[in-house]
């Protein structure tokens, strides 16, 4: 990023001059890397945004209209809630499946809730709540049998669990740039599958992309019909470099990482009386996100000591998914929730649980 802004610093599509020509260099590299990653063929298919919150909302108000039905799961972020609950009063129908307290979804009962004008499925991979993996896989064949969409928010999952858009039957997927992607705040889009013409795909904005200009229509060509204005090219410069580190080390050996930190923090949980933790408990069918609670202790008190005194950051509260938290039945107060990740050590693992030992005591 900081070669981008010393060196290049123009901006991609706008003139044929070096600079402008260096930048898209590098849009079309972060593009290729983040197609590699999912197994798309074609790199134009990555189209890029701001944030997953902006990709679901063009995935989903882009495709649904009148009189379509779209199911979702009842563990989902606010991010597809909260477009949805807009949606309804637009005439689209929408149906929450129930998760298990444990936040498991049976694909059965998505494939009992589908009906004539079931246009799109929704889904997270998994939780950002208890990091619980949702069969995605499944749910995408009960998808294709019944000629929907399924529309995968792989904010959690995108660099830390592998996925493949084809080998799992996934449509749409919407990715973060900023977690396990280790790309910068600002950056992340929308994966477009090869079933989904981009005629059915209204984008949410138009405007300059630096090609056609002689046009006032937008373009209908990807990946410019969705990417109007200037992008976030010093952000992609960044998401390009996250990514290669990514690609270089596999999503497998990182994935492998997750599972031993997430199953040694686990383990020493349930030593510690007066913790309970939530979702599935077990690395296998979980990401590294941890949720728990202290007896006698809200999680806002149990947030700021951690931080005060053991300089531990965590996330505490609803993690904006009180759906979620209503089917894991810690609403309203919410949990105390752990993001391990990659450059976490065992170390760490063990400092945290030696922490929440001496809090509970």
């Amino acid at each position: 990023m900081a070669e981008f802004s010393r060196n290049i610093g123009a901006n991609p599509g706008r003139s044929g001059h070096r600079l402008s020509i260096e930048a898209g260099r590098v849009v079309n590299e972060a593009r290729e890397r983040v197609a590699q990653l999912f197994g798309v063929k074609n790199p134009m298919r990555v189209v890029f945004g701001p944030n997953a919150t902006e990709a679901l909302n063009l995935a989903m108000r882009g495709i649904l209209g009148k009189g379509d039905h779209v199911i979702t799961s009842s563990m989902e972020h606010n991010s597809v809630m909260r477009p949805l609950r807009d949606l309804e009063k637009q005439g689209i129908e929408v149906s929450v499946v129930q998760c298990s307290q444990k936040g498991v979804l049976n694909p059965g009962d998505v494939e009992d809730a589908i009906r004539k004008n079931t246009r799109m499925v929704v889904l997270n991979h998994a939780s950002n709540v208890v990091g619980t993996l949702l069969p995605v896989q499944k749910v995408g064949k009960i998808a294709r049998e019944n000629d929907c969409l399924l529309l995968v928010d792989a904010a959690q999952t995108a660099g830390c669990v592998p996925m493949d858009v084809n080998n799992e039957n996934i449509d749409l997927i919407a990715f973060s740039g900023h977690k396990s992607l280790l790309g910068p705040q600002g950056t992340g889009g929308l994966v477009i599958g090869e079933r989904v013409e981009i005629e059915e795909l209204e984008p949410l904005k138009s405007g300059g992309t630096g090609s056609r200009s002689e046009f006032e229509h937008q373009p209908d060509f990807l990946p410019d019909k969705y990417e109007s204005g200037t992008l976030n090219t010093v952000g992609l410069a960044g998401l390009a470099a996250g990514v290669e580190y990514v690609l270089n080390e596999t999503v497998e050996r990182i994935r492998q990482k997750d599972l031993e930190l997430t199953g040694r923090f686990i383990k020493g949980m349930e030593e510690i009386s007066g913790c309970t933790l939530y979702g599935p408990m077990d690395g296998k069918k979980q990401t590294s996100t941890i949720s728990f609670s202290l007896e006698k202790l809200s999680p806002s008190e149990v947030g700021l000591i951690l931080d005060e005194k053991y300089g531990i950051m965590c996330r505490v509260g609803l993690h904006c998914a009180p759906a979620a938290h209503r089917t894991l039945k810690t609403f309203p107060e919410g949990t105390i929730r752990f993001g391990l990740g990659y450059f976490n050590s065992a170390n760490e693992v063990d400092l945290s649980l030696k922490a929440l030992k001496e809090m509970v005591q």
